[in-house]
């Protein structure tokens, strides 16, 4: 290899999961992980995460506020497995128990509006939702959505001959996690 060509590029993702809208549910909170493919390693940051339990705002929107910071940084020398951010969301039931009103999952970067999907009863591993076997035997019906504030960096895939765009850093907001529970 040529000296000062790097053998990894890094994709750096930070931003929060800022709010929710659950028309039926109040009480929520959320945890969230990324899956990605085998040349993919974590470098600095967290992979999951929980947030703290958010109620309704009193104002017209009625808006689950949870502005819960994500922080993650990935090298690989392949863009085949490129990060998903999985959501879980859940909230009490009638009698009290944390009950799953959600899950979703997005690859990063990703663009506004994504599907969600959920199953009772609960997933044992949540992570399940960011992949395509098994998909086509679960119906949805809408529950919610979740907004996300992703800031997105990444450095020397141009260099490992990816191209990347006119520039690399992008900002996207999107709503669209999650959607719903079987019916």
């Amino acid at each position: 290899m040529a000296a000062g060509v790097p053998s990894v590029f890094l994709l750096m993702v930070n931003g929060q999961v800022e709010s929710a809208q659950f028309p039926e549910h109040d009480d929520l909170y959320c945890k969230y992980c990324f899956v990605y493919g085998h040349d993919w390693a974590p470098t600095a940051g967290l992979e999951e995460g929980i947030s703290q339990i958010t109620s309704k705002s009193h104002d017209v929107r009625h808006a689950l506020v949870w502005n819960f910071p994500i922080d993650v940084t990935f090298k690989s020398t392949n863009p085949f497995g490129w990060p998903q951010i999985v959501l879980s969301v859940y909230g009490p039931d009638v009698f009290g128990n944390d009950v799953v009103r959600g899950y979703g999952a997005v690859h990063v970067p990703f663009s506004p509006g994504s599907w969600f999907m959920g199953r009772r009863p609960e997933y044992t591993d949540p992570k399940v939702v960011a992949q395509g076997e098994g998909r086509e035997v679960t119906r949805v019906r809408s529950q919610g959505f979740v907004t996300l504030l992703f800031n997105v960096v990444t450095k020397d895939m141009r260099k490992l001959g990816y191209d990347t765009g006119p520039a690399d850093v992008l900002r996207v907001e999107g709503q669209g996690l999650p959607q719903g529970l079987p019916q």
